[in-house]
């Protein structure tokens, strides 16, 4: 499996910033060819589920992701938001949190990924290209 982080830190404050982070919509906004929604539920709660469309026209593939973990950040308590990645292109996790620093808040983005067929030899491609991707993601979401 391939595994990057990413840490950003904002002014933004950390209820901002997380509405930010997990604005599902505004993800699919920033990266070429690939739509982003909550598809069950709101993409607000445990359970809900998260689909990615990358693609385009008929080319193209669905990554579907569960909310296992969501708990909002609060005075004392960071945020967290836990996705399960259940596609068959796709498979791993990400979590994602958002904790106060001061005024502003700071963003770590774990993800562990894997595509099943490829070998292990291509993993530190796909760290990299998740890395680009997802940093690309973040800059713009979480200024």
């Amino acid at each position: 499996m391939a595994r990057f982080v990413l840490t950003r830190r904002t002014p933004l404050p950390a209820e901002l910033c997380w509405e930010r982070v997990t604005d599902w919509p505004g993800h699919g906004r920033r990266v070429p060819f690939t739509r982003v929604a909550a598809v069950r539920g709101t993409g607000q709660r445990v359970d809900d589920r998260i689909l990615a469309r990358t693609g385009v026209g008929m080319l193209g593939f669905d990554d579907p992701m569960d909310l296992v973990e969501w708990v909002a950040p609060a005075a004392g308590r960071d945020g967290v938001c836990r996705l399960e990645k259940r596609g068959r292109v796709v498979r791993g996790w990400a979590v994602l949190t958002v904790r106060r620093v001061g005024p502003g808040s700071e963003v770590r983005w774990e993800e562990e990924i894997s595509v099943p067929g490829l070998p292990r030899l291509v993993d530190p491609l796909l760290a990299s290209a998740g890395r680009a991707v997802f940093g690309r993601v973040l800059a713009d979401l979480v200024p």
